[in-house]
């Protein structure tokens, strides 16, 4: 015979072994899930950073949006600030990808290599520099040579360019910016802007500033047109003017086309070189058109 306290015992111990038995189990079964995720290829969860031209700022919004709606396991962080800021922020090795609407300066890449950086373009999209005045001024275009005799001081007054008696409100980016160096080169041709311009930070700014200022002029990218601010048609050689049209940009016609950029340290890999081939695919040149930039393919 058995006593009750002998089973008793017995009992208590099957059930620790028990216990015991399915928690090892348990163990075995994670083990085999985590190493048949690694064998299946599952990608990992991952983050980038990308920062820089507030021209690219919009679609790089939109694209890293759908992008991480179709990846929800990755992490994209979009940052403006200026071209120049981008760039720095790669030859710094703090971010993945740099936005610029200029390509990279000698002095730039220079840096860069002596910080064991070496920076690798990727044109993504076209854009169009809109020239544009608030919507009562009556000046509807403007020769480079005119252009240019306003943003370098030599102009002042609306009435020297065929407009109204009215003083001349002459906007322009923070020279962090991309579209800031880009317009200086083909319009300015290198010299340097009036010392009396009004500096913006954004892109934003300017589209604000014209909207409420009657006798302002400045430079946005295409992408930020709306009925705030009228876009003066342009003649830069003499050959008549063009107007800031998708087909004209797209043609080559208008004078102030130019490529968007992204930069990477060398060829892009992980989630970095995902994103960007997304970018470059159907989906992603769809969404180029859609923000209001022109596609590359």
């Amino acid at each position: 015979m058995i006593s009750g306290r002998l089973l008793k015992n017995m009992t208590i111990c099957s059930v620790v072994l028990l216990i015991i038995t399915i928690a090892f189990t348990g163990i075995g079964c994670v083990d085999k899930e985590e190493s048949t995720s690694g064998e299946t290829g599952v990608t990992e969860a991952a983050s980038i950073i990308v920062k820089g031209s507030d021209t690219v700022l919009p679609l790089t919004q939109r694209e890293s949006e759908e992008f991480m709606l179709a990846n929800p396991e990755q992490s994209i962080t979009v940052i403006g600030g200026g071209s120049g800021v981008g760039i720095a922020a790669l030859i710094d090795g703090e971010v993945e990808i740099a936005m610029a609407s200029r390509t990279i300066k000698d002095s730039e890449i220079e840096n860069a290599e002596a910080n064991g950086i070496n920076p690798v373009e990727h044109v993504i999209a076209w854009d169009g520099i809109a020239v544009v005045v608030n919507p009562e001024n009556p000046v509807t275009e403007i020769t480079f040579e005119d252009l240019k005799g306003i943003y370098d001081g030599s102009i002042s007054n609306w009435a020297d360019v065929g407009g109204d008696d009215l003083e001349i409100t002459v906007i322009t980016r923070d020279s962090s910016s991309g579209t800031y160096g880009y317009f200086q080169e083909e319009v300015l041709l290198d010299e340097e802007y009036r010392q009396d311009a009004l500096v913006q930070p954004a892109t934003g700014a300017i589209v604000q500033e014209i909207a409420q200022n009657t006798g302002a002029i400045g430079y946005i990218g295409y992408a930020y047109l709306d009925d705030s601010t009228t876009a003066l048609s342009l003649d830069a050689d003499g050959e008549g003017f063009v107007e800031a049209t998708p087909e004209n940009i797209i043609s080559g016609d208008y004078p102030l086309a130019r490529p968007l950029y992204y930069y990477t340290n060398g060829e892009p890999t992980g989630l970095a070189k995902e994103y960007i081939d997304y970018v470059m695919s159907s989906t992603g040149q769809n969404i180029v058109s859609e923000v209001g930039y022109f596609p590359v393919n």
